[in-house]
Parts: structure tokens; C-alpha cells; sequence
């Protein structure tokens, strides 16, 4: 007689770290989704609007040593509702920040805290998979894109009913605590504030107060991989759609479509990457995956036209797709100062990767550019190769019982 789904403590636990994930990508998108309305309220020019989307960018990439410290000091659990809450809190004070500098406090502060969450969600993550040894990270971050729409079509929704950002955000802040709330309860504990990630054999053999120790080397590694993989995928983002339009010359309805394509295969990879993981295992699967999205793009780049780039577009969606879950979840397996090292580097590639592919393109071309991107995703097939991965593939089949 199988158990209950509902009493499942696998899914429990799932759907509880998918509630973070579904938080973090909802809130992101629903201030990104407002910016013209902020800048507007707020009389920003465009330049000052660059600086206040680099100003969260910058505070999750130097939250590093924040992030370690309350990692040691409140545990994954507590620190990802607290940080969770805060993002929710932040909507609100962005929707009434009087003036630009304090607007750019405001996104500062929301970038440490998504450096927290961040770190804190994907650390459950990672318990959850050795816990019960089952694949769930890929899905997990399928749920984050899952929340991005949610909040474009939230936004859309409210844009059309009322044009007051407070209301929009208020909305949303209501949303993400009613996520929080469903969280709470199925989130798995942290064992005498522990690293839920490090075996219980070697925290009992350093008692007292952990310090912050130097990253090995497969950790460096996996830093290296986290950067070119979110260069790549952000890059991606924001660049394709102009490719489209100013090399592949596509029509102006056929240009956004290069987004589309991107973030709709790697929702999809993403739902299946689990299966291929049980199956394969992590470093295989970051091995051909960032090697198809690497060649497939470069190919496409060489024949030109609209086509082979939507071609090309799709096999980077589908083969980077699997990148950050998997060195997410190698990462967590070294500890949580190695986990918040990595989710930092990501951090660094998405906020560099964009103006790295522009300079790239303004020296030479666009075509150049991506194929930079190209270049970052082979980079990551090279350094999957030295990382530890885990030594062998677990189930993702939930198991019968008697």
C-alpha cells in the first residue's frame, strides 16, 4: 500500500522549497516589470535607471561574507523565511521611496537579501535531495521561471486596472507572503544550526564555532562554471532578441521571439533535467548540455538567418538549462561557504555578462558578441570536467511502500 502523497515528507518538503523559488523569481520580475512606472514617479533619466538596476545587482555580488556569516548564525530554514519576508517588505518600500537615493538604498538592501535567499533556498534544496535521496534541484529552478511569469502576468493584470505601483506591489507583497506562509511548515530543519548540507560525521568533529575556510579546489571550479553558465544564460536574455533584429534582420514580431525561445526550452529542460540526472548523473549532464548549447549556438551563428538562430537559441535554452541546479547542488554538498561562493559568482556573471557581450559587440559585432556566449557555454563543458560531482546518480521515482 503506497504512503499518501500529502503525507509525503519528500513532497512536502518539495513544494515548501518550490514556494522559494516560485518568491524569488515572482519578486524579481514584479520590480523589474515596474521600473518604467518607478522612473517615471521618481523624474530618474536613463542613466540613473542603470545605476538603480546595478545597484541590486552589486549588492548580491558583494553579500558574500553577509550571506556566509548568517548561514553559520541562523541555519538555511530561518534564514531563507527571514530573507523571503524581507523581499516581500521591500516592494513595499520601493513603492513609497520618495527620492532616487533612497530608491537605490532600497534596491541595495533587496540585493543582499536575494543573495540570502538565494543561498538559503537552494541549500534546502540540496538537503532535500540527500535527505531522500531524490532528484529535485532542476524542477526546483523551473519554479523560479514559473514565478517570473506569474508576475508578468500579475503585472500586466494590475498595469490595466490601475497605474498606482503601490497597489501593484501591495498585491504582490500579500502573494509572497501567502508563499512564506505555505513555506514555513514544510521547510526542513536545521540540526543545531548546522549546515544542512555537511554530513553530521564531520560536524561532530569540529564543535564550537565554524569559521569560514578557504574554497578547494573543485569548489573554485565550480565558481568558474557558475560564471560562464550565467553569463551565458543571461546574455542570452538580453541580447537575443536584438540579434534577431540586427543581424538575423528579422521582422520587429519576430524579434522577441528569441527570448521566448530561450526561456521556453529551459522550462522545459528544467522539468525533465531531474530524470536525466538519476540517469546520467550531474557531471554528464553538464558536460553535453553546456557542449550542445555551446556548439549548437555557434552553428547557428555561422549559417545566419532567422531560422538557424531560433535553432541555436533553442539548443542553448535546452543545454544551459541544467548548469545552475547542478553545480548549485555540487556546491552545497562542500558546505555553505562554498555554496555562497558560487551563488555570489553567479551573481557576478549575470550582472557581467550583458555589458561584456555589448563591449564585445561594440568593438567588432553582435555576431562576435554571441559568439562569446557560445565560447562561455564550451567553457563550462571544460570545467565540468574537474569538478566532484556526486558519485552516483540518485532516483527521482517515488518509492513504494508496504
Amino acid at each position: 500500500m503506497r504512503v499518501s502523497r500529502l503525507h509525503d515528507p519528500f513532497l512536502r518538503g518539495q513544494l515548501a522549497i518550490a514556494a522559494l523559488f516560485l518568491s524569488l523569481g515572482f519578486q524579481y520580475a514584479t520590480w523589474a516589470a515596474r521600473i518604467p512606472a518607478v522612473k517615471s514617479d521618481l523624474d530618474l533619466t536613463a542613466a540613473e535607471v542603470g545605476v538603480l538596476l546595478m545597484a541590486a545587482g552589486v549588492g548580491a555580488a558583494v553579500s558574500f561574507p553577509v550571506v556566509a556569516w548568517l548561514m553559520r548564525r541562523l541555519g538555511a530554514r530561518r534564514l531563507a523565511l527571514l530573507s523571503q519576508s524581507g523581499l516581500a517588505l521591500l516592494l513595499l518600500a520601493l513603492a513609497a521611496a520618495p527620492n532616487y537615493p533612497v530608491a537605490l538604498l532600497v534596491m541595495c538592501v533587496d540585493g543582499v537579501l536575494v543573495g540570502c535567499l538565494n543561498v538559503a533556498m537552494n541549500a534546502q534544496g540540496a538537503a532535500l535531495e540527500a535527505r531522500h535521496e531524490r532528484n529535485t534541484m532542476a524542477k526546483l529552478h523551473a519554479t523560479f521561471s514559473a514565478g517570473s511569469l506569474l508576475a508578468a502576468l500579475l503585472a500586466s493584470g494590475m498595469t490595466a486596472a490601475t497605474g498606482s505601483v503601490a497597489a501593484h506591489f501591495g498585491v504582490a507583497a500579500v502573494l509572497l507572503a501567502v508563499l512564506g506562509a505555505s513555506a514555513r511548515t514544510g521547510l526542513l530543519d536545521d540540526e543545531a544550526r548546522a549546515d544542512p548540507t555537511v554530513p553530521a560525521e564531520r560536524t561532530e568533529k569540529r564543535p564550537g564555532r565554524r569559521r569560514w575556510t578557504v574554497p578547494s579546489r573543485p569548489a573554485l571550479w565550480m565558481c568558474c562554471a557558475m560564471v560562464f553558465g550565467t553569463v551565458a544564460e543571461g546574455a542570452m536574455n538580453d541580447w537575443s532578441a536584438l540579434y534577431l533584429k540586427d543581424v538575423a534582420e528579422a521582422s520587429a514580431e519576430l524579434a522577441p521571439l528569441g527570448i521566448a525561445v530561450v526561456s521556453g526550452m529551459m522550462v522545459v529542460a528544467r522539468l525533465f533535467a531531474d530524470g536525466w540526472r538519476a540517469r546520467w548523473g550531474d557531471g554528464r549532464v553538464v558536460l553535453l548540455g553546456s557542449a550542445v548549447a555551446g556548439s549548437g549556438l555557434a552553428v547557428a551563428l555561422v549559417s545566419g538567418g532567422v531560422a538557424p538562430a531560433l535553432a541555436g537559441f533553442a539548443c542553448m535554452g535546452l543545454g544551459i538549462a541544467a548548469v545552475t541546479p547542478c553545480v548549485y547542488a555540487a556546491a552545497a554538498r562542500q558546505g555553505s561557504d562554498a555554496l555562497t561562493l558560487v551563488a555570489a559568482m553567479g551573481t557576478t556573471g549575470l550582472l557581467a555578462g550583458p555589458p561584456l557581450i555589448g563591449f564585445i559587440a561594440g568593438a567588432s559585432n553582435l555576431t562576435w558578441g554571441m559568439g562569446a556566449v557560445a565560447a562561455s557555454a564550451v567553457a563550462v563543458s571544460l570545467c565540468s570536467t574537474r569538478i566532484r560531482w556526486s558519485p552516483e546518480p540518485v532516483v527521482t521515482e517515488e518509492p513504494s511502500h508496504a
